[in-house]
């Protein structure tokens, strides 16, 4: 697998902390972590690559946009991502992604994932915006499915409009 050189220049830059983000319970818990790493160092620094003290990181979050199979393959056979600290969110309700089932519902699709990464990191409007998309693209390819007219009226729609205002 070729890797873009711009990969370890990334990881390795100092404004950034990285983190996978990527379901705990096939990594070692040593390796995972629910919230992001404080600004300054902890037991465990050393290992994870936290920062020292009185340095600010922001976080950088990589998300394996895959099948589970396929994720799973690139999480264990990636190098660079073996000593990257590994975020786990728990969702507090089950995925509304309605074009595939994954046949669990704690399984969220990738722009799920990527709205609870922007919340974690402090960009709520983004995150809402985020899902507000989510929910449109959903319903537009629902009703395109079954042949159905678009309306441009709806809650959807006008939650939409309403979150742009705001930005």
């Amino acid at each position: 697998m070729a890797v873009d050189p711009a990969l370890p220049a990334l990881l390795a830059d100092p404004q950034w902390q990285p983190y996978v983000v990527f379901p705990g319970e096939f990594v070692g818990p040593e390796r995972v972590l629910t919230q992001l790493l404080p600004a300054h160092r902890n037991e465990n620094a050393q290992q994870l690559g936290v920062l020292q003290s009185g340095q600010n990181k922001r976080p950088l979050f990589i998300l394996l946009d895959a099948t589970w199979q396929e994720a799973r393959r690139i999480f264990k056979q990636n190098p660079y991502l073996m000593h990257i600290p590994v975020h786990s969110f728990t969702p507090e309700q089950l995925s509304r992604y309605r074009l595939r089932d994954s046949g669990c519902g704690d399984h969220l699709c990738t722009a799920e994932v990527a709205a609870l990464c922007l919340q974690l990191a402090d960009d709520v409007l983004a995150a809402q915006t985020l899902t507000a998309y989510l929910d449109l693209f959903s319903d537009h390819y629902m009703r395109a499915k079954l042949q159905q007219k678009v309306d441009w009226e709806s809650e959807l729609h006008l939650r939409l409009r309403e979150l742009g205002s705001l930005a």
